[in-house]
């Protein structure tokens, strides 16, 4: 039987080797690479060519989200299945707008990472029980929703930390960017939500349920 290629980008060692003991416990699958950040995740899939990428989601660098969209837009049939810390139903969504064919949170069981990796490579797609509910949310809440939506990958992340407390340094040391870079993102950020705080900001991703646990 045919083992399915698997690399796997994660910033922190010690998870990835807990998500090797993982995978390794079943037969069908070979881990043949790993990456600590988005670029090195897309020279590794331009080099190795895996059946399957299984990634998180925040990461120095590009991030997540916008290494799956690089992966998707030079390889179309990419396969990702992100594994990720973060529950909320925007970094579901945008992920699997991003390209990504499976999300799962990291408290997953060990069958779920499998049954996401059998459903992918069989040809489908695989959410996690529970991460796609309907929320209603008020007139207000779904504008601000519409406008977070066509936030750029970048900015995204940069409110995501801002809503989280984290100062502009933090989230420039973070995301290997300049302070000066975040605070722009910052600006326009708070620009586009209409509001001139980042209490005002961090309120907003609260009611939207967006700030995590």
């Amino acid at each position: 039987m045919n083992r399915t290629r698997i690399i796997l980008v994660d910033d922190h060692a010690v998870v990835r080797a807990g998500f090797r003991m993982l995978l390794a416990a079943g037969e069908s699958v070979e881990v043949v690479g790993e990456a600590e950040r988005g670029e090195q995740a897309i020279q590794l899939y331009q080099d190795l060519q895996p059946d399957m990428l299984v990634m998180d989601l925040s990461m120095p660098g590009i991030g997540g989200l916008e290494t799956i969209r690089r992966i998707v837009q030079r390889y179309p049939g990419a396969r990702i299945l992100v594994f990720s810390v973060h529950h909320e139903q925007a970094y579901v969504q945008r992920s699997l707008s991003a390209g990504a064919l499976g999300y799962i949170t990291k408290n997953s069981a060990a069958e779920i990472l499998a049954e996401a990796i059998a459903a992918i490579m069989q040809g489908g797609q695989y959410v996690e029980k529970g991460l796609l509910k309907t929320v209603a949310a008020n007139a207000a809440g779904q504008d601000y929703r519409l406008i977070i939506a066509e936030f750029s990958g970048r900015e995204f992340d940069v409110f995501g930390l801002l809503a989280r407390g984290m100062t502009v340094y933090k989230i420039a040391d973070q995301l290997c960017l300049g302070h000066k870079t975040v605070a722009n993102y910052a600006t326009q950020i708070k620009k586009k939500l209409g509001v001139n705080t980042t209490a005002e900001l961090a309120h907003i991703a609260v009611n939207l349920g967006l700030t995590g646990t």
